[in-house]
């Protein structure tokens, strides 16, 4: 049996052990009896104290739990964030009470850092969500469970709560090998592969030298990327100088994309961070399409397709997104070089 209240304090939980939860750790009965609240949030309310069995607090985790016993949880209310709230205008696709999927602009942020303390979508989702974020390990703030580099666009989402930022960090963590989750990019890279689809499969860690830059490396962790021609694009001289490529991830390493791809050789266009040598190559483009990418920059990169599972119903959704104005005026320009 499990019943909750809630008051202007906070929330108080209810569970009773089951005759076959007899003998079995508190937290692993928590963790399963009230799947709204994180592993670590219970772990952290137990060791604060909040958890009680009769009227005496329960502060270890392993504490074996006996069948009848009524456990008390007392959620205290989330503390606000922080980050300060900011009204940052946002293209909002979808939300509910768990989730937000936003269509990210160039420029953005994701997250408040060392010479971007402000102005960014963590900052953006404080303002538009504000009472409806219940709180992600008791502070009220958007889970944010991935990120975009700051001038990459595309579809983003966010937790709202506890129980929406478990499930989709757990989805995340699985990259669809075993469920619906599916993230997938439109990405301009120089050159044409010389097949139709591949894939990368290399490991990615710091670069040895220059730490603001991954690089594919032995000792880095795996990373797989698959990717498929969706067009090609001539130069001015008949011969083939570009191509969008359509990449799906199976894992999540930082500049993935970006790094496996100037690793076979196919950098993005307007990447001079992984793919400056390149740059070159823009001579062999027509004037309409080197304006389009001196206009541009930026990767061209953007995240146009997010599939998964609902936290809370379990449905199945997916968003597309078009390739922004930017993106779209570079395609067309490459077009017409043909």
């Amino acid at each position: 049996m499990e019943h909750g209240s809630s008051s202007n304090s906070g929330q108080r939980l209810v569970v009773t052990v089951a005759g076959d939860e007899g003998s079995s750790r508190l937290d692993r009965v928590l963790a399963v009896r009230r799947p709204e609240l994180s592993r670590s949030r219970l772990k952290a309310l137990i060791l604060a104290g909040s958890v009680t069995i009769g009227s005496a607090p329960i502060r270890d985790p392993a504490y074996h739990v006996t069948a009848g016993d009524t456990i008390t949880i007392d959620v205290p209310e989330a503390v606000a964030a922080e980050p300060r709230a900011e009204a940052i205008a946002l293209d909002i696709v979808y939300e509910d009470d768990d989730i937000i999927v936003i269509d990210k602009p160039r420029g953005l942020v994701v997250h408040p850092a060392a010479g971007h303390e402000t102005g960014t979508l963590v900052n953006a989702l404080i303002a538009h969500c504000g009472s409806s974020l219940s709180g992600i390990g008791g502070v009220r703030r958007p889970g944010i469970v991935h990120r975009l580099d700051k001038d990459t666009t595309g579809l983003m989402v966010a937790a709202k709560n506890d129980r929406a930022h478990k499930s989709l960090t757990e989805q995340f963590a699985d990259h669809g090998r075993t469920g619906a989750m599916r993230r997938g990019y439109m990405a301009f890279v120089w050159g044409l592969p010389n097949r139709q689809r591949g894939t990368v499969d290399a490991p990615i860690d710091r670069h040895p030298h220059a730490r603001e830059k991954m690089a594919v490396r032995e000792s880095g962790r795996e990373a797989v990327t698959h990717w498929e021609i969706q067009e090609a694009f001539n130069g001015r001289d008949g011969k083939p100088v570009a191509a969008l490529l359509a990449c799906q991830l199976e894992t999540g390493r930082t500049h993935q994309i970006r790094v496996h791809l100037a690793h076979i050789d196919h950098p993005l266009m307007g990447d001079n961070v992984y793919g400056p040598h390149f740059k070159t190559k823009a001579s062999h483009l027509g004037p309409q399409s080197q304006a389009a990418l001196t206009a541009l920059g930026r990767q061209a990169l953007h995240a146009y397709l997010l599939a998964l599972e609902h936290p809370q119903t379990g449905a199945i959704f997916e968003w597309i997104s078009d390739l922004p104005d930017d993106l779209a005026r570079l395609r067309d320009s490459l077009r017409a070089t043909q």
